[in-house]
């Protein structure tokens, strides 16, 4: 099956991905242990959580890149398209046992294109609750 790419002359900077809302839940933070191994007791136990100063149990730091990266990878239409992706962690996702977990709002913006390679750099903002959490989020994608 051939997916369509997003094609590089219809892309410009300065485009805005259209913003996007994912939900993070307890329940999340349980599967994302199960397929990553990473069961550090800060992702699964509040009690644990609390002790070590943190508000209550945390979202996982590569989930929260991965489930922000996705905006990206949507954008271009394949998640393959994406050839080189980073950012730095500044501040953690909290995620309380509720019905509705954290809301980890992500936008983005085409920062810069390259004509030679047909690639763009998107730069994203992710955060929670109103406060930023990714800092220096950047993914390079490959366009059609």
């Amino acid at each position: 099956m051939r997916v369509a790419l997003r094609r590089f002359e219809d892309v410009s900077v300065g485009d805005e991905l259209t913003s996007r809302s994912f939900p993070l839940r307890r329940v999340d933070l349980v599967r994302y242990a199960g397929a990553s191994g990473d069961f550090n007791v800060i992702h699964w136990n509040e009690r644990v959580a609390r002790s070590v100063g943190l508000p209550d149990v945390i979202a996982h730091g590569m989930l929260t890149m991965a489930v922000a990266g996705r905006l990206a990878s949507d954008w271009a239409g394949d998640p393959a398209a994406v050839v080189e992706y980073g950012t730095r962690f500044t501040r953690p996702v909290p995620v309380p046992d509720d019905d509705e977990g954290a809301l980890l709002e992500v936008g983005g913006v085409v920062a810069a294109l390259d004509a030679q390679a047909r690639t763009a750099r998107i730069d994203l903002v992710a955060t929670a609750a109103g406060a930023k959490v990714l800092g220096r989020a950047q993914a390079v994608v490959r366009l059609g």
